[in-house]
């Protein structure tokens, strides 16, 4: 690097350095309730507050802390994300969502709490593989075996080990068409969308996967097959955690991987709601641009998500790292950060209220940029005086 570089880097100073420091704070709080349900009272209400902190408070502090749309120089990208300081942050959350999950689980076992105490830790273990399966994203989209092995770790509580092959190599390459299960559909439900999202992620994935293999003539349940490779690791540390805290722990294990996986599908839902690439003369369809996504600037929530909320810049430079992701001006973008939206998509017609509006306008109310729910499309076209066009671009 030269002097000049070297002296451009060293003017720069990057505001929210620190502030990633929240990453590994903010799911660590998953740990606060059955915490001090044992330190300081056996109340049940403690278990529910950190479910309360993530739908409730997190949107909260969203409104009262704001947005911030500033960007790194583009100059001082390469250098940004260089620093390794970042990627220690990604490191570190490994075992601190691991430790979170195993605690959970024993806590649970081990201590004869009503059927809602354990509902709440249910919901507090999945958020926590939620954290996980997003640090999963961070970490699988980069090319170093180190950061590829800890996203195959991570996703494995959760038995999500799928996601990184279904995400790179499916959703990325059809996103915000009809064809991709994890793009949700104007009039679309979540419930609805969960259904068709969950296993069309699982077949998605089983079938990039055995094509892969097949072109290396591998079978596809050989060792080489990277989702059994994760998913070993879900058995494993399932068998241990039964072994040492008796049957009773696998239902909650799977009801907690259940809502962990949830939770990816909300940010789906949430993350191209609507949206639609325009198909070509040729039939395919248009590259995907930034506004193929819906975008928030939160800071909370941001920080607490490693910039996931800056969809747009992430699905146009898939291996950028998180803390150089950019804000672009005029494209879709959410009234909210994702938990206050995940809190609003739970109740289908408040999510249709507020934000089929947002979608025409973000389209111009060109239903050729629509991804309609197909059963719902003319009822909407009408419901909106919508005209039809062609919706084809050469």
């Amino acid at each position: 690097m030269s002097s000049a570089a070297i002296s451009v880097s060293h003017a720069y100073r990057d505001r929210k350095r620190y502030l990633w420091l929240l990453s590994i704070f903010v799911p660590a709080l998953m740990n606060a309730g059955p915490l001090l349900y044992l330190l300081v009272s056996p109340r049940v209400l403690w278990l529910w507050l950190p479910v309360a902190f993530n739908y409730i408070v997190m949107p909260l502090v969203d409104f009262v802390v704001g947005e911030d749309p500033s960007n790194p120089p583009e100059s001082e990208v390469a250098a940004l994300e260089e620093d390794r300081y970042y990627r220690y942050i990604t490191y570190a959350i490994v075992p601190v969502l691991w430790t979170t999950y195993i605690f959970a689980a024993w806590f649970v076992a081990r201590h004869p709490i009503p059927w809602y105490g354990v509902l709440a830790v249910i919901l507090t273990a999945g958020s926590a593989g939620g954290y996980s399966i997003n640090v999963g994203h961070e970490l699988g989209h980069k090319q170093t075996g180190v950061e590829r092995w800890l996203a195959k770790i991570i996703l494995a509580p959760t038995g999500y080990g799928h996601f990184t092959i279904e995400h790179n190599r499916g959703h990325h390459i059809d996103v915000a068409t009809p064809g991709d299960s994890a793009s949700a559909r104007m009039g679309e439900g979540i419930w609805r969308f969960a259904l068709r999202e969950m296993p069309g992620a699982v077949m998605r994935a089983w079938s990039i996967e055995k094509q892969r293999l097949a072109r290396h003539r591998h079978s596809a349940w050989s060792s080489n097959n990277d989702i059994l490779q994760s998913w070993l690791i879900t058995f494993g540390f399932y068998a241990v955690m039964i072994a040492w805290l008796g049957l009773r722990v696998l239902p909650f294990l799977i009801l907690s991987a259940l809502w962990a996986n949830f939770q990816l599908t909300s940010a789906n839902y949430v993350e191209h709601y609507g949206l639609l690439r325009r198909t070509l003369t040729d039939g395919g369809f248009e590259r995907c641009q930034p506004h193929h996504s819906w975008n928030s600037n939160h800071m909370f929530s941001n920080w607490a998500l490693f910039h996931l909320q800056r969809h747009s810049d992430h699905h146009t430079y898939p291996g950028r790292r998180y803390q150089a992701l950019r804000h672009f001006d005029d494209l879709p973008t959410l009234p909210s950060g994702y938990f206050g939206m995940f809190t609003l998509a739970y109740f289908p017609p408040l999510w249709f209220r507020v934000m089929d509006p947002r979608l025409l306008r973000s389209v111009g109310k060109d239903p050729s940029r629509i991804n309609f729910q197909p059963a719902r499309r003319e009822s909407l076209v009408r419901k909106h005086s919508l005209r039809e066009a062609t919706g084809s671009v050469t």
